[in-house]
């Protein structure tokens, strides 16, 4: 089959890997029909992942058409169309039970850290991701969904992360009737967790940034104000000058370790891996919210340290709330609100790329070229279920 195989740091490649098989009873193996390229895997293509092994197959949002299943899978057939959550987990264990999907006790030999995660290293468990023609998917009897009748495949693959990741984030705000809300980043999830904060009540979203097209983009999309952090020297006063001097009541970090606008930062998390990437989001988040404000964290940091003011947030009484999406939670609710059509997910795709050209879409989408806000791929022969 043809499959993105990551060679080392900037260098990816579709090449011919063996097809996967059926390796455990609840296994099924998934024909992909569309994948994305997530904003995560970037830091995997940038080396800022720890054991991100040569070889691996990247891509952890993806659908596909259900071609073989283990004898122990009965919630499926052959020939269902599915969204796959990017988090793998058993349904059994103490965090499942609790519906906390992303940490799951059982799918993942580093468990203590995470969860497992489709194509994301072997810190979540080593599994090859979806940028492929097939993937395996453990647990096939919990994680896969099926795609409803009268839903676009485009709109079902941004519910396997992007979407429900973003949502969350808005959700852990603990956004009130009348909150301002403060987005960090322009992409994908801050694109949809500035969209989610309105159906949470927000009053006023404010979008940070520093590429003009994704702030565009973003202010169009979500109908927020923007501010791009080039035009602005401190960026906690001019929150806090936005806000009556009070600050925002709920900022969100929907960047992570790769984040701009501080040079000390990005040389010693970045550069020089002296934590675990640019803290520079996390900085602005807890120095511009309100006291007794609410921080929401789903930007991706490395294990294991990073500097960070925690004085500055237990001085200021702040609730600070993070953790990887739980997607099957969300995902009758976020059905819901698609199907009424209260959001519509794939709108934001601007690239639909064959994953013959997979090193290309890195490029695109790494570098901002094209006015680039999502990329899919489409591997060959994929095919949409009427």
């Amino acid at each position: 089959m043809l499959a993105m195989d990551y060679r080392g740091p900037y260098r990816v490649r579709a090449r011919q890997k063996p097809e996967p098989e059926i390796e455990h009873p609840n296994d099924a193996i998934v024909r992909v029909t569309r994948s994305c390229i997530c904003g995560s895997d970037l830091h995997l293509y940038h080396g800022l992942v720890p054991d991100t092994r040569v070889g691996t197959t990247f891509g952890h949002e993806f659908t596909g058409v259900v071609s073989e299943i283990g004898p122990s899978v009965r919630n499926l057939k052959v020939g269902d169309h599915v969204l796959v959550p990017f988090n793998i987990f058993c349904g059994t264990c103490f965090f499942c039970q609790r519906e906390l999907y992303g940490n799951c006790h059982n799918t993942n030999p580093e468990a203590t850290a995470a969860g497992g995660i489709y194509g994301y290293s072997h810190t979540t468990g080593g599994y090859d991701g979806g940028q492929a023609e097939y993937v395996r998917v453990p647990m096939a009897d919990i994680g896969p969904t099926l795609i409803p009748g009268d839903m676009h495949v485009e709109d079902a693959v941004l519910l396997t992360d992007a979407l429900p990741t973003g949502y969350q984030a808005a959700e852990m705000g603990e956004i009130e009737k009348g909150d301002v809300v403060v987005v960090f980043g322009a992409g994908p999830v801050g694109i949809f967790a500035a969209r989610s904060a309105w159906l949470f009540g927000a009053s006023r979203v404010i979008v940070v940034d520093h590429v003009e097209y994704r702030l565009e983009f973003v202010r169009q999309y979500a109908a927020c104000e923007v501010v791009n952090l080039k035009d602005v020297a401190d960026m906690a006063i001019h929150i806090k000058k936005m806000t009556d001097w009070l600050g925002a009541d709920v900022c969100i970090d929907c960047v992570g370790c790769e984040a701009a606008g501080s040079l000390a930062q990005t040389i010693s998390g970045r550069y020089l891996k002296l934590q675990a990437g640019a803290a520079t989001v996390l900085h602005w988040a807890i120095n511009s919210v309100r006291k007794g404000g609410t921080v929401s964290i789903v930007g991706v940091y490395g294990p294991t340290f990073n500097a960070v003011p925690i004085g500055n947030a237990l001085n200021k009484g702040l609730t600070l709330r993070m953790n990887q999406a739980s997607v099957k939670r969300h995902l009758p609710r976020l059905i819901e609100h698609i199907q009424a059509g209260r959001i519509e997910p794939r709108k934001i795709i601007t690239h639909r790329i064959p994953l013959e050209d997979v090193a290309d879409a890195y490029q695109i989408f790494s570098s901002k070229l094209d006015n680039c806000i999502k990329a899919v791929l489409i591997p060959p022969n994929a095919g949409v279920p009427a």
